[in-house]
């Protein structure tokens, strides 16, 4: 059943860590090596979030200029946005694909090595919702497997591309190993639903406040998007007073780490170094802080 009520006028009125109002969360999306392809038996080349807004070559042939674009985010532009964040020392999350850990060792070992947190956006970066039940059981599993397994920690969280299918959600938690999904959009604080007799914790993404913006979209410049973001921001914190709120950056290597977008994102970062009352964080730890001060009502933990 679908809830267009959510928290309305009545907000949890809690506190981050340190007193914070505004959870702000990098996410990096890591998905080269993962999408459809006609090498990995799929019958067509992939070019989603990608420079090219419509197919140029004859779908089930090879598109080798869309394959080479997915390979800039994880041959140049992970390490561009990698040696960004470590510079400033701030905490990333990574909605990593397993198989695109599979087939880049060095990304891999770079998260094992990080103080990165992990969510799981599926062994592959296809669409759930086209999926049997018994498919994306499996998915799912190996998903989360090949994932802890390559990185040493076990991905807390969820992700499909784009949308679930409407058995995902009852799926992530019948596996066991999930504290939460993030297969949402439709808040800026989480929230508790009930699966079966099970309370679930659900951590809203967002599509708005996100790079996908700069490519086939209305945003051109990296300038531009570092703009979005710190006009997000600020008005975020201007309404800190009155309720808190979170604020999840998207981002994907092949889109922001081309070296003329990822301005933006320095600009934003600079932005929000000096502010004292903003808490930014893995999205592990808004999951466990929230778990913590706003447990599952009692009526609906199983």
């Amino acid at each position: 059943m679908r809830d267009f009520v959510g928290y309305a006028d009545c907000p949890p009125d809690i506190q981050w860590p340190g007193g914070a109002r505004l959870a702000v969360n990098f996410v990096l999306n890591i998905e080269e090596g993962s999408e459809y392809s006609i090498s990995d038996g799929d019958g067509r080349t992939d070019a989603a979030l990608s420079e090219v807004a419509t197919p140029r070559v004859p779908r089930g042939d090879r598109d080798l200029g869309a394959e080479s674009m997915f390979e800039y985010g994880s041959r140049v532009g992970f390490w561009r946005i990698h040696r960004l964040f470590r510079d400033f020392g701030l905490p990333l999350t990574a909605f990593t694909c397993a198989l695109a850990l599979e087939r880049n060792p060095r990304i891999a070992r770079a998260i094992k090595e990080s103080d990165w947190d992990v969510v799981a956006h599926g062994r592959r970066w296809i669409e759930h919702y086209l999926l049997d039940e018994e498919t994306e059981r499996e998915e799912i599993a190996q998903a989360y497997r090949v994932i802890k397994d390559l990185v040493g920690k076990a991905p807390r969280g969820w992700y499909c591309r784009y949308a679930p299918s409407t058995a995902t959600r009852r799926l992530v938690v019948e596996h066991g190993g999930f504290a939460y999904d993030s297969d949402s959009y439709n808040d800026e604080l989480p929230y508790w639903v009930t699966v079966g007799q099970q309370s679930h914790l659900v951590v809203p993404y967002s599509l708005a406040i996100n790079d996908s913006k700069l490519v086939g979209g209305p945003l051109v410049t990296g300038r531009q998007f570092g703009e979005f973001l710190i006009d997000t921001f600020d008005e975020l914190l201007s309404e800190s007073d009155l309720h808190p709120r979170m604020m999840s950056v998207g981002m994907h290597a092949r889109i922001l780490g081309q070296p003329g977008r990822i301005h933006g994102l320095r600009m934003f970062m600079e932005h929000i170094q000096d502010h004292e009352e903003v808490w930014v964080c893995r999205r592990g730890d808004l999951a466990a802080h929230w778990q913590e001060v706003f447990p599952a009502p009692k009526d609906e933990q199983g």
